[in-house]
């Protein structure tokens, strides 16, 4: 099986890349725009493709015909995407348009990764079926291209997914663990908010979770998330635990003492009910989560 990738030099994207190449007998190849930033080059096509250029799609999809898409690229910075918009739209509606019309000119199964900021965060876990309602541009922008696949007339999944946190082999995308660790461990006072509550979700179970649906084709929507509902005090109290910190330079605040460009839902995490029971989706629980951060971290 054939399986073209965008954002290959991306926390999302390393992860499959090496979970593809390492472990399956797919023919994987691997997109993002400009030069292939990964360390590993073995095992997988790479090729450089703009998203937002519906040419270079083309000429891809044309030269490999694949037979399934992971769609992972995205802009994902919630503020950036509302101060500016036309970015925003342009890479997360536009490019999924292009991405369609390309699958469908190929009948490539299209899996799209979609997020729980398209939900207000008035309840949560929320099921598949829950009524989304954004309240940032960057919401309303993954809900609009979920909209795009479900009304494409494609084979098509959304695989869901809530504060993905890994470790990028370039180290340059932070998380909640990684920012709580080295600020504990410079004596530094920090202070994490308790309002507002997700079920986090190791980097490497989203890459499994996209290679299952991609092996059955199943289609439809389903949350790929963690199994744990915490807030991030907690997330940073399970990390100062983990590595023997002093947790006492964590203050517990509300999210009011923070002034942010975009709203965020206070409390969403996703039901991962149906991903377990059809696909056998196993997530990693936090704590083993942080040991594997923290074994990459050694290496």
């Amino acid at each position: 099986m054939k399986i073209l990738i965008t954002g290959s030099n991306g926390l999302l994207g390393q992860k499959l890349v090496n979970l593809i190449s390492n472990t399956t007998n797919h023919t994987l190849i691997a997109t993002a725009k400009g030069d292939n930033r990964l360390s590993k080059t073995k095992g997988y096509i790479y090729e450089s493709m703009d998203i937002t250029n519906s040419t270079e799609i083309f000429a891809v999809f044309e030269k490999h015909k694949p037979d399934i898409l992971i769609h992972g690229a995205a802009l994902t910075n919630v503020d950036q995407c509302e101060t500016e918009k036309d970015l925003c739209w342009n890479l997360n509606v536009n490019a999924v348009e292009y991405l369609v019309s390309a699958c469908t000119s190929h009948n490539t199964h299209m899996i799209h990764v979609s997020t729980d900021f398209i939900f207000d965060g008035s309840d949560g876990p929320l099921k598949e079926d829950a009524i989304p309602n954004p309240i940032s541009f960057y919401g309303w922008s993954k809900y609009a291209a979920e909209k795009l696949v479900e009304n494409s007339g494609l084979s098509w999944s959304i695989a869901r997914t809530i504060l993905v946190y890994g470790l990028a082999e370039d180290m340059s995308r932070s998380n909640i663990i990684l920012w709580v660790k080295k600020s504990l461990e410079e004596g530094k006072t920090i202070k994490v908010v308790n309002d507002q509550w997700r079920t986090p979700t190791l980097a490497e179970d989203l890459a499994q979770g996209c290679l299952l649906l991609a092996e059955s084709r199943q289609t439809g929507i389903f949350n790929i998330g963690g199994a744990e509902m915490l807030n991030p005090y907690q997330m940073a109290i399970v990390t100062a635990d983990f590595f023997s910190l002093d947790k006492s330079l964590i203050q517990e605040v509300d999210g009011s003492v923070f002034k942010q460009t975009a709203k965020r839902p206070l409390k969403t995490g996703l039901d991962i009910t149906k991903a377990v029971e059809v696909l056998n989706y196993k997530p990693t629980s936090f704590t083993d989560g942080i040991s594997i951060l923290a074994k990459q971290i050694k290496n």
